[in-house]
């Protein structure tokens, strides 16, 4: 041991950590706020087709994250994590050119500019080829995007491992992870404006230049620990005291982190499923609250991400879950007063498990004010990444540093596929529900116009009315004097449920697979 004082670089990495994690949220949110105010008017989507390109990006993301994580342990983190975030920058800035590339499939016209784009798909009256053609260009978009995102967590992860005793990852964990709800909070403030002034497209080229820059960071910034010129060796023995303890308990040499770990060897440990549960449970819900919320307060309240007030709103709600910065420093409260990692962290995930249900009367309150369920569904959100930190950290406390990055990317693909389910059935319940359980002046819509009960004749009679959807023939009827009750409200009800009582239900199955602390030996 050494008596000079530790230097502070983790705390550096910590901080590269959070900005590369602001960055891809930036870069996941850009589509959310551009959907439905200025792609949708473009491309005529319905709720069920923004659902089937976040459910695919799920989808790919999650399958990223399983290989990601073993790619990361096999290029190591400096060159994995800048393989990572070139892709996802560039699959970024591949959507900003769907528009073009729909202009040269549906109207023949390549060679032409934004705008060009834009004013040859207005000449197209087949609404439908519009719609598949830019769906499928998009989907192809997010696939890349995707594929880059998916190295980010267990990257960060496994830095964070090796920069951060146990006891210090929750709230290490808890300070990147905030890159997320950062990234979320800027986005409205800044997103919606670029696409305003300059064009959807060019806040996917903005945007996405940003991870380019970080990549300049990484190169000259990060290195591993033990080799540092800015880490002295205080601070390297204080990176190492977990291999030291379990050194002398096991009586091996440290360090622990040779060798590779099979996934399949991972699934034969109930604690890799238990987090693979906790993820596909939970996830989900805070990509709803990513991807659905400007929709929501849209569709439910009027309030567009372009407006003024649909910026402070989202300002709010994504400012709400900086609380989740508890997170990382409960369960460190709870070791301290004796527990062990495990099972502090389990207590405060209980914990967090029931802010979630005040979402339920996010729906019930909303008719006094849009403000009303801004700020319950802000307080799930902020609970969702508490939850998200320390379930992340149970890796580190239970599993060897050499397979902290499979078993994340195997509980990446778990969340992924949570989240496919909830935004593509979340797609085609709205769509459903604007259909079905909508009401002019009192009698039901599909009684009334019983043209928009099937694909073939609603995009014919959304076109002889001028408009592309349901959404919009729905505001047209209000516009006219008609009284309307839009059916997604109940919609979003149905899922809200969903997201309130998830977080108890996975904590619960977690405590049955992993009822105590058992590290797992590979």
């Amino acid at each position: 041991m050494t008596d000079q004082k530790a230097s502070k670089y983790r705390w550096t990495i910590c901080a590269l950590l959070f900005f590369a994690t602001t960055i891809n949220y930036l870069d996941r949110q850009v589509l959310s706020l551009t959907w439905k105010d200025f792609i949708s008017p473009e491309f005529h989507w319905t709720n069920n087709d923004y659902g089937l390109i976040t459910a695919l990006f799920s989808i790919f993301y999650a399958v990223g994250m399983l290989f990601a994580g073993r790619f990361i342990d096999w290029m190591d983190t400096k060159k994995g994590f800048l393989w990572a975030i070139a892709v996802w920058s560039f699959g970024a800035i591949l959507h900003a050119f769907c528009g073009i590339a729909t202009s040269g499939i549906v109207a023949g016209e390549w060679f032409v500019g934004f705008e060009g784009a834009k004013e040859a798909i207005k000449k197209v009256h087949d609404f439908s080829r519009v719609i598949n053609v830019s769906v499928v260009l998009f989907i192809f978009a997010r696939f890349v995007l995707a594929i880059g995102e998916a190295g980010n967590f267990p990257a960060a992860i496994k830095t964070t491992a090796e920069y951060f005793p146990k006891k210090d990852r929750a709230f290490a964990t808890s300070i990147f992870n905030a890159g997320s709800t950062i990234g979320a909070l800027i986005a409205p403030l800044c997103i919606p404006v670029i696409a305003k002034y300059w064009g959807w497209e060019m806040s996917f080229i903005i945007i996405g230049a940003l991870g380019f820059v970080w990549m300049g960071y990484w190169i000259f910034m990060y290195d591993k620990p033990e080799s540092h010129p800015k880490v002295n060796q205080a601070e390297l023995e204080y990176f190492q005291q977990d291999d030291v303890i379990e050194a002398q308990q096991h009586d091996v040499t440290i360090p622990l982190t040779q060798g590779k770990v099979s996934i399949l060897n991972c699934l034969k440990h109930n604690q890799t499923w238990a987090f693979a549960v906790g993820k596909f449970m939970t996830d989900g819900v805070w990509w709803f609250y990513l991807f659905w919320m400007p929709a929501y307060l849209s569709s439910v309240y009027g309030v567009k991400s372009s407006d003024l007030n649909g910026q402070l709103a989202l300002f709010v709600l994504y400012s709400i879950t900086m609380l989740s910065l508890i997170g990382g420093w409960l369960p460190s409260y709870f070791i301290n007063k004796g527990m062990n990692a495990y099972a502090g962290r389990m207590r405060a995930m209980l914990i967090f498990a029931f802010f979630p249900l005040l979402v339920l009367l996010a729906q019930p309150f909303g008719h006094y004010s849009f403000w009303i369920p801004t700020i319950l569904i802000g307080i799930g959100a902020a609970a969702h990444q508490s939850w998200s930190a320390n379930i992340f950290s149970t890796i580190g406390d239970m599993f060897p540093k050499k397979a902290i990055a499979t078993v994340t990317g195997i509980g990446g693909l778990a969340g992924g596929l949570g989240s496919f389910f909830i935004n593509i059935y979340s797609g085609k319940l709205f769509d459903y529900a604007e259909t079905h359980w909508s009401e002019v002046n009192g009698e039901n819509l599909l009684k009334r116009f019983p043209e928009i009960a099937n694909v073939e004749t609603s995009n014919a009679f959304f076109e002889q009315n001028g408009v592309a959807n349901i959404e919009e023939f729905l505001k047209q009827l209000s516009s006219q004097g008609e009284t309307v009750a839009n059916g997604i409200d109940q919609g979003y009800m149905i899922v809200f449920t969903f997201c309130s009582l998830a977080y108890l239900i996975a904590w619960i199955i977690m405590k049955i697979l992993v009822p105590k602390m058992k590290p797992v030996k590979l």
